[in-house]
């Protein structure tokens, strides 16, 4: 677990550098805003299109050759970029061939990773791994950010790139080195039908079928908040839009995450899964509405801290049963049809409320959020998991063999 987890930090830091270099890069080579939007909505277009078909393939191939090579992959793209740029052959479509690359070998990376995980620490252990993992991810994203503008500025985008290629690299090495046992032979079958059976588990299981469901609302209220977060910052709590106090907000938002991957394992030791996301996603309800009513910057800084956590807790605890009750031969389509659901959930958040925002105001954008993700909690799926709150089901791991 220490070396993957070494592997993993070290890549995170790498990726906070690109993260900022090349939407730079873009706009200083093209001055086109609506260009770097697409740079980001390019780099999540990846996961929703490739998502199934890679998690039935990650459950075929041997996880620790997949993790090697898509970072192998990951580190020969990025590195394209300080050397094009070198020999004066960097061009726009280059960057955006770079961006959907990248994108691309981490779904193939993260639907390996989800079979990993439980791997390398067994089962009973999930929670506390994924806890230490998000702490650190978390952590990177608070700071990673801030030091990576301070080298583009010093170095420039291209060549602070370089520091990202060699994370991956370094990472590369690691990750071959994993003690992973092989994966639990299947019969081969035609890939349409080793897809249907990660859905079809996630339909049938009483747990991580409704998981999957509250899901989508905890996405789309994700989504909602950070597209309107500097909308809301203006014209809620009347700051401009240089304001550099804007970015506490942000800031708020992984303190919050911190606190929730911080909380996981000790909730699961005493309560429920059923309990622990049902409550959550209530909180994510409640919040918004406070959030939506909430003028003064201080107040709101720590609403949207709670607001975070709270949404953070639901994705987490998600991920951590999905992990726990998911057979070994099953693990990356189960999971990444699960991430699909979720990461698709975002964006469409972000574009009902910013045009009901732009048609209404903030505060009825984030209210109608609120109404639809309490709404959630009354429809058939969250009633099947209310059932089960008192109960233990669906918190004993199951065989991993299936």
């Amino acid at each position: 677990m220490r070396r993957y987890l070494a592997a993993r930090v070290i890549s995170w830091a790498g990726s906070s550098i690109t993260l900022v270099a090349l939407p730079v890069l873009l706009y200083q080579r093209t001055g086109n805003a609506a260009l770097t939007g697409l740079l980001t909505a390019l780099e999540a277009a990846p996961y929703l299109l490739l998502g199934l078909p890679a998690g039935a393939l990650a459950d075929r191939w041997d996880r620790r050759r997949t993790l090697t090579l898509t970072s192998v992959i990951s580190a020969l793209a990025v590195a394209s970029v300080p050397l094009a740029s070198a020999t004066g052959l960097l061009t726009t479509p280059h960057l955006f061939a770079v961006a959907a690359a990248t994108s691309a070998s981490f779904v193939f990376f993260d639907a390996a990773a989800f079979g990993a995980l439980p791997a390398l620490v067994g089962r009973d252990r999930i929670a506390q791994a994924t806890s230490a993992l998000m702490t650190c991810s978390t952590l990177i994203a608070l700071v990673g950010p801030a030091l990576a503008g301070v080298v583009v500025a010093a170095v420039g985008a291209p060549r602070a790139m370089s520091a990202d290629a060699l994370s991956y690299a370094a990472a590369a090495l690691l990750l071959a080195r994993l003690a992973l046992p092989p994966s639990s032979p299947q019969p081969r079958r035609r890939l349409r039908a080793e897809i249907l059976d990660g859905i079809r588990h996630i339909r049938a299981h009483p747990v991580v079928g409704p998981l999957t469901f509250l899901g989508v609302g905890n996405s789309l209220s994700e989504g909602a908040v950070l597209g309107l977060l500097v909308v809301v910052a203006v014209e809620q709590f009347g700051l401009r839009s240089t304001d550099p106090a804007i970015g506490l907000l942000f800031a708020s938002t992984a303190v919050g995450a911190l606190l929730a991957g911080l909380a996981v394992p000790r909730l699961r030791r005493r309560f429920t899964t059923p309990s622990i996301s049902l409550t959550a996603l209530a909180a994510v309800g409640l919040l918004l509405i406070v959030w939506a009513f909430t003028g003064r910057l201080v107040p709101g800084l720590f609403v949207l801290a709670a607001w975070q956590a709270a949404n953070t807790l639901v994705s987490v605890n998600g991920i951590v049963e999905r992990q726990e009750q998911t057979p070994d031969h099953l693990q990356g389509r189960v999971n990444t049809t699960a991430r699909m659901i979720a990461w698709g959930g975002q964006p469409a958040g972000a574009a009902l409320a910013g045009a009901l925002a732009e048609l209404t105001t903030p505060r009825t954008a984030l209210l109608t959020t609120a109404g639809v993700v309490l709404t959630t909690l009354l429809l058939p799926p969250a009633r099947a998991l209310a059932r089960l709150r008192g109960t233990r089901r669906g918190r004993e791991p199951v065989d991993p063999r299936g």
